[in-house]
């Protein structure tokens, strides 16, 4: 049998580490050819983030990343940290969750 203590354990817990979600995101600016997307999947893996990125062939960047929403939060700001790119803007949306077994770069769609 369980005890109340322990529940109330596992709620806080739960709590704590946030709803798992999806994002989308569009980044512009002069991201392309500067190593912005082996930056992406670097910032991801170390932030235990699963999803993808790709070059779009209007100049920008398109990626997707899951995981717990503080963390996407952080993702998303130290994209601007990326050496030799800059970001104008980086425009984001919750999309439905998707599972990904890793972050990686795709060839341009």
């Amino acid at each position: 049998m369980f005890s109340d203590a322990a529940n109330d354990n596992n709620i806080q817990e739960i709590q704590e580490k946030g709803e798992i979600k999806t994002i989308e995101a569009y980044v512009s600016g002069q991201v392309q050819g500067v190593g912005f997307r082996a930056c992406a999947r670097k910032i991801a893996l170390g932030l235990s983030l699963t999803g993808e990125v790709m070059n779009l062939d209007d100049g920008r960047v398109y990626l997707v990343a899951t995981g717990e929403n503080v963390i996407l939060e952080k993702f998303i700001s130290s994209l601007y940290e990326c050496p030799r790119a800059y970001l104008r803007e980086i425009s984001c949306n919750e999309i439905t969750k998707k599972e990904f077994s890793d972050f990686t770069i795709l060839r341009n769609i």
